[in-house]
């Protein structure tokens, strides 16, 4: 149904649409009966908590209403309490139908149907991996009445991921371990630690854990955590007893995924629906993630410097040491050994199309990435552009080129290399007249 198109009695709604659904499921919709005045449902469900607003949906032409109503809770845990205890019953003693009470779908929602029960009666909780079933339970049993608790853990190793299941009996009760457990009660992310946890204490790692209580493909997760450079990959892990979203998502270095942590942690998506984004702990020693950040930060400087004033590219070496240094290369790919250059005047087999994210590469890493492949003629940027060529007198170098670089990151910039149009092609394209 059109909720916007609805008309509420009072004057309307008083609550901006983005405020609708937040906290989640803070909104019950009623079926009552179209006589019932909206001073009768303040009466008898403000026991329940604060009501921030109430409006009963009516026809566009004759203003009557249709028998459907919405009630918006403060809480969460309130809306919950009133549709447990108002469901099936009657608002007034005349009347002889009952109503109907349920949690209301959110407006972000593709759909309009009722929110599930096992929607709201189960909670996603982050836990230290030490934590075993019992230690949850205990941990969340004194918010309500525990029906069961689960553990995920790692197919192969059968090691605790840190994250786990709590349902309750009552949506009340799971609603009420998330406002108490979670830190920002008005944005529940599933993030339940105990309000005395030093979460800056935290461990950094490459690996993130993406929650969310709508469920997403590895193509949206990919899409999301893309904005920052240096995603390696990600993966959605599919839990047989949820709907809710779980994700896994490793950068090629350190400095992104902390990026990415602090600005995608409580992003929407979809709107209305906020992503709780937390570090895996991978047992490294934080202070050797935090060295390798800042080596990584003065490369990429660096590399932007040698690109911003290519008069700089034969001087500027990686640590300021003489010519005769290889370049340094940070990456997760395993390169074959260096190869000698093919002579400049060996003919070309095939040619390589490089495309450079953010930013190209330095002349010097470029040869000798692109020298290990074997029979390179030549290496060489577009000035003034983010691509670039490499020359291979033998087309099996630069097949093996492309199955190996093709997408890759290396010192941080994304690489797509592919081959390119031949010269014959090029020059029968119509030619540019400005």
């Amino acid at each position: 149904m059109d909720e916007a198109g609805s008309c509420a009695s009072g004057g309307g709604f008083r609550l901006g649409v983005d405020s609708l659904d937040e906290p989640p499921n803070s909104r019950i919709f009623l079926v009552i009966s179209k006589y019932t005045p909206e001073s009768v449902l303040r009466e008898r469900f403000s026991p329940f908590g604060e009501i921030q607003d109430i409006w009963v949906v009516r026809d566009k032409h004759t203003k009557e209403s249709k028998g459907i109503a919405f009630v918006k809770f403060a809480r969460s845990s309130q809306a919950c309490r009133a549709m447990e205890e108002m469901h099936g019953r009657c608002l007034g003693p005349n009347d002889t139908k009952p109503i109907k009470v349920f949690i209301a779908q959110s407006r972000s929602s593709g759909s309009h149907r009722d929110v599930e029960d096992e929607e709201l009666t189960r909670i996603f909780v982050m836990i230290p991996k030490s934590y075993t079933e019992e230690d949850l339970r205990e941990k969340f049993k004194v918010y309500g009445d525990i029906e069961y608790c689960s553990i995920i853990k790692n197919k192969v190793t059968g090691e605790s991921k840190g994250l786990g299941y709590v349902r309750y009996l009552k949506p009340s009760q799971a609603a009420q371990a998330i406002e108490n457990c979670d830190r920002r009660e008005q944005q529940p992310e599933f993030s339940n630690f105990d309000k005395n946890d030093n979460r800056g204490q935290e461990a950094i790692s490459k690996r993130l854990s993406v929650v969310s209580r709508v469920p997403f493909t590895e193509e949206q997760l990919f899409s999301i955590f893309d904005i920052v450079p240096g995603l390696e990959y990600c993966e959605v892990q599919r839990d047989p007893y949820s709907n809710y979203g779980h994700g896994v998502v490793q950068y090629f270095n350190v400095a992104s995924a902390i990026y990415a942590k602090y600005k995608l942690h409580g992003f929407q998506y979809p709107p209305g629906n906020w992503i709780g984004v937390s570090f895996i702990d991978d047992g490294s020693n934080p202070t050797d993630l935090l060295r390798k950040m800042a080596t990584q930060m003065v490369a990429a400087q660096l590399a932007s410097m040698v690109w911003n004033n290519p008069n700089q590219q034969q001087f500027l070496q990686f640590g300021g040491s003489s010519g005769s240094q290889l370049p340094q290369i940070q990456t997760d790919v395993v390169l074959p050994s260096c190869k000698k250059k093919a002579p400049p005047e060996t003919p070309v087999k095939e040619r390589l199309f490089i495309v450079f994210n953010p930013h190209p590469l330095p002349l010097d890493v470029l040869e000798d990435i692109f020298c290990r492949f074997g029979n390179l003629i030549e290496v060489y940027l577009v000035s003034g552009k983010n691509v670039g060529y490499a020359k291979y007198a033998d087309r099996i170098s630069a097949n093996d080129a492309i199955t190996t670089l093709h997408g890759k990151i290396l010192n941080g910039v994304r690489l797509k290399v592919m081959l390119a149009d031949s010269p014959r092609e090029e020059s029968n394209k119509r030619q540019r007249t400005y």
